[in-house]
């Protein structure tokens, strides 16, 4: 809000909260009295910083989790760059296989989401038991367990591109595209799992403004790079995928080194054994986000299918440019989700009950605030996002303008959906979170593109997105009524 009455809804937020927040300097000097062994300097607070032992404030809050917001925000913007170079310079053929074929690559990269939220919420929850050595070790395991899977799934993954390809029903024209974007981007598969898990452990070590560095440092290498290999030396989509995994590089590469050496952070790379026992249940922990990647990506393939049934070509680069816009304004929920999750396991971890009602509260309203806001600014952005993107195509610009706009009602609903997710992901309740998740990225899902194409034909494609989120909301809001005596939050 910019005029004079959002400035002042903000001052009266923050006037409300001045009584709740001298009530709870006591807890926080008791926590903030217990330094951590291994990192001498943490006794000595920083002034004006943001640490996961605080009470949040609206102010607060927002303020701790704007770097991850604008993290996801950025990574999201530098993703959709690859699409708007190959769909002016390459073709809507090219930017159709991309599409084809991306699902694939979010499953192997979500390995590494999934092993970074869920190890993330114990570290964060260990953090919040004052065990900072026992908290580095799991820190430790995660991030080797990421190397050695991501080693794997890449060369599995690049072996079997071209049968995939073809499995997904690319014809003799995108095929070729699709196993040239899909090898090389296995090549960078393993630091595209590193920057993913690093996303939530640079927030749950206090340093979330490092991970904004980083992720506009992959951003801006990635735009460059998409400039001068597709529109400068006219590789295609093989330059788009060679940007695409030099920037992930960047960002799978820089936090790993700031680990490795000495740091003040709360976390740090120490010699430790792999336990499967810590490994397991953070996999099991994150398994909402693995089940969001992977049942995400099935549907994507459906809807493909679909859309290659009803609308042919044109069909698949619509869903594409869909796909990229709900993914810049889906950004902000799941920036901030990742970013209060630390805070929220760490506040279950040290059984601040009053706190994790603060957060819980605070965190739906300015989920359901932000939705309307973002049904409003996508409803008047519809028409020139679809230019940007297809503007040289008439009936690809109708159909895609019409997509965006019956689609993005589901925006309501999605940030509260994101959210009651990964708060059972930071409260270490992974079959919750996997439930909600499951359900709303796959079984909803999945009925809505099968049953409702049916009854309206393209159309049901598009509203399938806003009949799953209404479920799935329906779901999330019984399971949170449903948990608040056991975490009492």
């Amino acid at each position: 809000m910019n005029d004079g009455k959002g400035i002042s809804v903000m001052r009266k937020l923050e006037d409300m909260e001045i009584k709740e927040e001298g009530d709870n300097i006591v807890r926080r000097q008791n926590v903030e009295e217990q330094p951590f062994a291994e990192e001498p300097c943490n006794t000595q607070k920083r002034h004006n910083a943001i640490q996961l032992s605080d009470h949040f404030t609206y102010g607060k809050l927002l303020r701790f989790v704007l770097p991850s917001i604008t993290m996801m925000v950025f990574t999201s913007i530098y993703g959709v760059v690859d699409g708007l170079f190959v769909s002016n310079f390459v073709g809507k053929t090219s930017f159709a296989a991309i599409n084809l074929i991306m699902p694939v690559l979010m499953i192997c990269g979500g390995i590494g989401f999934m092993l970074g939220t869920g190890g993330s919420a114990l570290v964060a929850k260990t953090l919040g038991e004052q065990k900072p050595e026992k908290a580095n070790k799991y820190f430790t395991m995660m991030v080797w367990t990421t190397l050695i899977v991501g080693v794997a799934v890449s060369v599995a993954g690049y072996a079997a591109m071209g049968p995939v390809s073809a499995a997904l029903g690319a014809d003799d024209a995108m095929l070729p595209e699709c196993v040239v974007y899909g090898r090389i981007t296995m090549i960078f598969n393993v630091t595209f799992m590193l920057q993913n898990v690093f996303q939530g452990f640079l927030i749950t070590a206090e340093r979330p403004k490092l991970g904004l560095v980083t992720t506009v440092a992959a951003g801006l290498t990635n735009m460059a790079l998409d400039a001068l290999f597709i529109a400068g030396f006219k590789w295609g989509v093989a330059g788009a995928a060679l940007a695409t995994g030099l920037s992930q590089s960047v960002g799978g590469l820089i936090p790993l080194i700031y680990f490795l050496r000495p740091n003040t952070s709360l976390l740090r790379l120490v010699k430790t054994k792999l336990d499967a026992g810590p490994i397991l249940k953070a996999c099991g922990n994150g398994s909402s986000e693995m089940v969001s990647n992977v049942t995400a990506s099935i549907v994507g393939m459906l809807y493909n299918f679909q859309l290659l049934k009803y609308a042919g070509e044109n069909g698949v680069a619509s869903y594409g440019v869909l796909m990229y816009v709900q993914f810049i304004f889906a950004a902000v929920f799941i920036g901030y989700s990742i970013g209060g999750a630390p805070v929220i396991g760490y506040h279950y971890g040290a059984g601040n009950h009053d706190e994790l009602k603060n957060l819980r509260r605070k965190s739906i309203l300015l989920m359901v605030l932000a939705g309307g806001a973002m049904v409003i600014v996508a409803q008047i952005l519809a028409a020139p996002l679809s230019r940007v993107f297809v503007g040289y195509d008439r009936e690809l610009f109708n159909m895609t303008c019409r997509a965006l706009r019956i689609a993005s009602s589901a925006f309501l609903v999605v940030g509260f959906n994101i959210f009651a997710s990964s708060f059972f992901t930071a409260l270490n309740n992974g079959g919750v979170s996997a439930a909600i998740s499951f359900l709303r990225t796959f079984l909803f899902k999945l009925s809505a593109v099968l049953i409702l194409p049916l009854l309206m034909g393209l159309d049901g494609i598009w509203w399938a997105d806003v009949t799953a989120e209404i479920f799935a909301f329906l779901i999330s809001l019984i399971f949170l009524l449903a948990k608040r005596k056991k975490y009492q939050y």
